[in-house]
C-alpha cells in the first residue's frame, strides 16, 4: 500500500472516531504503529500526513464514513465490540429490525452523566449488542445560552461524558457534535423554505402565543417561499435581535397540544454575550433540539430511538420534519422515569449544590465511581428495570445490592475496630489466630497472629465489651469481660474454642492487635461527609490503592490512598 492510501485509511478512522476532525500526532502513531520501516521517514511522512489530515477534515462526516465503508470496511468492523453481556436476553424485542439497528446516545453537555441519564445509554447500546449495527454518541450542544454546554477549567462535560460512557463500557462507533454542524441544518431549513414546510415568522412573541392559543395562523404562514428565504438570508446575516424573527415548522394549527402548533425550528441568540464553548460567536442563528435532532436522525440512518416518556411530544413534533421531506421516521420507544430514593436526579438541582461533580456524595456517575460502585452494578439496576413505559423507583440499596455481588469476591477481609477500646486479659499459653484473607478463596493465604504467654492488649469495639458477658475473638478465643473502665475493659480468659462460643452465645467479633490507624471517610448526604478514625490491622498497608476490601461486621470498602478508605456499603 503506497504511504498516502495508508495515511488516508488512519486519517478517515480517526475523524470518524472523532466528530470528523483528525489528528494529525494520533494519525502519525497509528502509521507508525502499522508500518514500522516508516519510522526513518518520519518527516516525509508527516508531510504526507498534514495534507491528507487537512483535506480529510475539509469533509463532511458522512462523506467520511461513506470512504471508509467503501475502502476499508474492516477498520468500521473492528471497533464494534460485538461481546455479549448479562440481561440482554431478557430485553424485550424490537419492531421493525432489519439485520441490525442504529442507535443513538444524545446527551446534552451542559452537565456530567448520572444514574439517570446513564439508561438510555445503557439501553441503547444494550440494543446494539443484542442485534448489532451501530451505536452513535451524538452531543446535542445547539443552546448556548439557556442550556450552555459546560466547559470549564473544572470539567469539560464533553470529555467527561465520554470517560463516563468508556468506565461503563459502552463504545460508540460514531460520534458527532451538533453545533459543528450548522451548515446541515441551514442546508435543510432553507429546504423547508423552498417547499412551503416552514416559513419566517416575525410576530412579537406574545402576539404569537394569543394566536397559538386561538388556533390561528400567524399572518406570515402563507407568505410566498421566495420572501421566506429572503427573510432567512436577513437572519443569517444579522439583521435581526434576539426575538425579533423565528423560523417556524408548519403543523396542525388545532393540534390539542398548544406546543405542537407551528412550532419554532431556528431561533437567534445573540453568542457575542453567550458565546458557544466551541463554536463561539460565529452563528447567531441556531437550530432548536427538535430540528436539529430530527435531521441527524435521519441523515444518519437512526432506525430506533429509545428515550425517556418526557420526549414523547418531541416525538410528534418531529414527525412534521419527517412528514415535510418525505423522509421515514425511526422507530421511537419511550420509557418512563427512573427515581432513586434517597437521590436527586434533576441536573439543575445537582448543579446548584455548588460542589465537585465527581463528589463521592453525588449520584453522577463519576461521584458513583469515585465511592466504589462498578459499572456491572449499573449495567444490572438499568437492565432490570428495562423499557416499561411506566416510571419506575429503585433504592440505592438496589444498587448496593448488585454491587456487592461484584465487590464480595474480590474484597480480602480484615478487622478494623470503631471506637475502640482495649481489651487487656492474661494467658497461660501463647494463643495463635489464622484468618483468611477470603474464607472462600483459602489459596490467598492467612495471616498468623501469635499472642502470649502473659499479658494480651487487644483493641475491640467499645459497643462488644460489657462487664459479665463473654465474646469469642475472632479466630483467637473467648473472654469474659470482668469490667470496663473508662477506654479499658479488663477480662478473663474463658476458652479456646467455638463451640465453647456457642454453647454461651458470645457474639463473635472483631479485634486488632499492634494496629496502624486508619481513616474512613463515609457517604452520609448528598454534599456531606463524615470521617471516621479507628484501628486497623497493619495489613491494611500492604493493600494497594484502589483495591476493595471488606472490614469484617462493618462493610465494604475501597482504599483511596496511604491509610484512607471511602465506605461503598454494607
Amino acid at each position: 500500500m503506497e504511504i498516502e492510501e495508508v495515511v488516508l485509511k488512519h486519517a478517515l478512522a480517526n475523524a470518524v472516531r472523532y466528530g470528523g476532525k483528525a489528528d494529525v500526532k494520533a494519525v502519525m502513531a497509528k502509521i507508525m504503529a502499522e508500518v514500522p520501516a516508516l519510522r526513518t521517514r518520519a518527516r516525509e511522512v508527516r508531510q504526507v500526513v498534514d495534507q491528507v489530515v487537512a483535506r480529510v477534515n475539509s469533509m463532511p462526516l458522512e462523506e467520511q464514513l461513506k470512504i471508509l465503508r467503501e475502502r476499508w470496511p474492516e477498520v468500521l468492523e473492528e471497533r464494534r465490540p460485538e461481546q455479549r453481556r448479562a440481561g440482554l436476553e431478557g430485553l424485550p424485542e424490537l419492531p421493525k429490525v432489519r439485520g441490525g439497528v442504529v442507535v443513538r446516545f444524545a446527551p446534552n453537555p451542559d452537565f456530567v452523566l448520572h444514574l439517570g441519564s446513564a439508561r438510555p445509554a445503557v439501553l441503547n447500546y444494550a440494543y446494539r449488542l443484542k442485534y448489532g449495527g451501530r451505536f452513535i454518541l451524538r452531543f446535542e450542544d445547539t443552546d448556548p445560552r439557556t442550556k450552555r454546554p459546560l466547559v470549564t477549567e473544572e470539567v469539560d462535560a464533553y470529555q467527561a461524558i465520554r470517560e463516563d460512557l468508556k468506565w461503563l463500557g459502552v463504545k460508540w462507533d460514531e460520534e458527532y457534535i451538533q453545533s459543528r454542524r450548522m451548515e446541515i441544518y441551514y442546508e435543510h431549513a432553507r429546504k423547508l423554505l423552498e417547499i412551503g414546510g416552514a416559513y419566517v415568522d416575525l410576530c412579537k412573541p406574545e402576539e404569537w402565543r394569543r394566536l397559538r392559543n386561538a388556533g390561528r395562523a400567524c399572518p406570515h404562514r402563507e407568505q410566498p417561499p421566495e420572501v421566506n428565504l429572503e427573510l432567512w438570508d436577513k437572519m443569517l446575516g444579522g439583521s435581526f435581535g434576539e426575538g425579533e424573527a423565528v423560523v417556524r415548522i408548519k403543523t396542525d394549527l388545532a393540534h390539542p397540544d398548544p406546543s405542537v402548533r407551528d412550532w419554532v425550528a431556528f431561533r437567534i441568540i445573540d453568542t457575542s454575550k453567550t458565546p458557544h464553548p466551541l463554536v463561539g460567536d460565529r452563528y447567531v442563528v441556531w437550530p432548536t433540539y427538535n430540528f436539529a435532532v430530527s435531521v441527524d436522525d435521519h441523515l444518519m440512518g437512526v432506525t430506533h430511538v429509545l428515550r425517556a416518556q418526557e420526549h414523547s411530544v418531541n416525538t410528534v413534533k418531529q414527525s412534521y420534519v419527517f412528514k415535510h421531506l418525505g423522509w421515514e421516521q425511526p422507530v421511537t420507544i419511550h420509557f418512563g422515569r427512573l427515581r432513586i430514593e434517597g437521590a436527586t436526579l434533576s441536573k439543575s438541582k445537582l448543579k446548584a449544590l455548588k460542589i465537585r461533580y465527581d463528589d463521592l456524595t453525588l449520584p453522577t456517575l463519576a461521584g458513583l465511581r469515585n465511592r466504589g460502585i462498578l459499572p456491572e452494578a449499573i449495567w444490572d439496576l438499568i437492565l432490570s428495570v428495562g423499557i416499561k413505559p411506566s416510571d419506575s423507583t429503585v433504592a440505592l440499596a438496589n444498587l448496593y445490592a448488585y454491587n456487592r455481588k461484584y465487590v464480595e469476591p474480590i474484597a480480602d477481609r480484615y478487622m478494623y475496630v470503631a471506637d475502640p477500646v482495649k481489651l487487656v486479659f492474661e494467658v497461660d499459653r501463647e494463643l495463635a489466630a489464622r484468618v483468611p484473607f477470603h474464607p472462600s478463596y483459602r489459596e490467598r493465604g492467612e495471616r498468623v497472629y501469635r499472642l502470649g504467654p502473659g499479658r494480651v492488649e487487644v483493641y475491640v469495639q467499645r459497643r462488644d465489651v460489657e462487664a459479665g458477658k463473654v465474646v469469642r475473638l475472632m479466630e483467637l478465643a473467648n473472654v469474659e469481660v470482668e469490667r470496663v473502665e473508662g477506654d479499658v475493659a479488663y477480662g478473663r480468659l474463658h476458652s479456646l474454642g467455638l463451640e465453647e462460643a456457642r454453647r454461651v452465645g458470645a457474639p463473635i467479633v472483631q479485634w486488632v492487635s499492634q494496629p496502624i490507624e486508619v481513616r474512613v471517610v463515609r457517604p452520609a448526604a448528598v454534599g456531606k461527609k463524615e470521617v471516621e478514625v479507628g484501628l486497623g490491622e497493619s495489613y491494611l498497608d500492604t493493600v494497594e490503592v484502589g483495591r476493595y476490601v471488606q472490614f469484617m461486621r462493618y462493610g465494604y470498602l475501597k482504599k483511596v490512598g496511604g491509610r484512607e478508605f471511602v465506605y461503598v456499603h454494607d
